[in-house]
């Protein structure tokens, strides 16, 4: 199957406008779920600070990340802005998201969860930006090696290829459909679901990311993408699990976002 080439410039246009229907979408629909549940709104005071902290953590997660998966492109960033300011990953975002909710909520001294609310905004957001890197085609890092599957794409270089984007796509909607649906059995434990859904997803990209090209290895087969999933999976599958061991003892266990 042939995809329609865009242009660059369109292509990339219409990354942009995907990305940030994605982000706008994304922040209603948590606003609507703290509204439904009688919670204070994301201006409150002390919430604002939060919020803050997810916005630059995210957007510093995001940078990091893409400069790990391209390290051999730093060189080249010190002299063109452009460069330097480009790209951006799905994975450092959550991450660096994550880091400054935690450092924030420590700042503020607010110990209470609010991670369980991002699952259904991160989900829907995350399906409307891989519409755009879909639409991108080669002009974006997301898709996947040559395969001889009849689902394979043709991005516009003549080569049938995974589609990994919409891998991701159907991904996000199981997983993160599954939680939604039994949201009601993680209840007792404020956080798990958010907690769950992240580990899924990084353990998703680790496997995923293994049938994408790799433009830098790290010790001769890992992607600087799986690298970083495999480092947040050490550190932060333990506090799942310590958390899933409490579910039923109606005990709470904290770092939640």
């Amino acid at each position: 199957m042939k995809l329609y080439v865009f242009s660059a410039s369109t292509a990339h246009l219409l990354h942009f406008i995907f990305e940030w229907l994605a982000i706008a979408i994304g922040v209603q629909l948590y606003r609507r779920q703290r509204a439904y549940q009688q919670q204070a709104g994301i201006l409150a005071p002390g919430h604002y600070g939060v919020i803050i902290g997810c916005v630059l953590g995210a957007a510093i997660g995001n940078k990091a990340a893409f400069w790990m998966e391209f390290p051999h492109m730093w060189a080249a960033a010190t002299d063109n802005l452009q460069i330097l300011m480009s790209g951006q990953s799905i994975v450092g975002g959550l991450l660096g998201g994550l880091i400054g909710v935690e450092f924030a909520k420590y700042l503020l001294k607010q110990p209470q969860s609010t991670g369980d609310n991002f699952v259904l905004p991160l989900m829907v957001a995350t399906v409307i930006g891989r519409i755009g890197c879909f639409l991108a085609g080669l002009n974006d890092g997301t898709y996947g090696n040559a395969t001889g599957l009849p689902w394979g794409i043709d991005f516009g270089d003549g080569i049938a290829r995974h589609p990994t984007q919409i891998y991701d796509m159907i991904f996000v909607l199981a997983w993160g459909s599954y939680l939604w649906r039994y949201r009601q059995a993680w209840q007792s434990q404020s956080g798990l679901m958010f907690k769950m859904y992240l580990a899924g997803y990084l353990f998703w990209r680790l496997l995923v990311d293994g049938i994408k090209p790799v433009p830098y290895y790290y010790f001769s087969y890992f992607s600087g993408i799986q690298i970083l999933c495999i480092i947040a999976l050490v550190i932060y599958l333990p506090l799942l699990v310590r958390q899933m061991l409490r579910l039923n003892t109606g005990e709470k266990f904290g770092l939640e976002p």
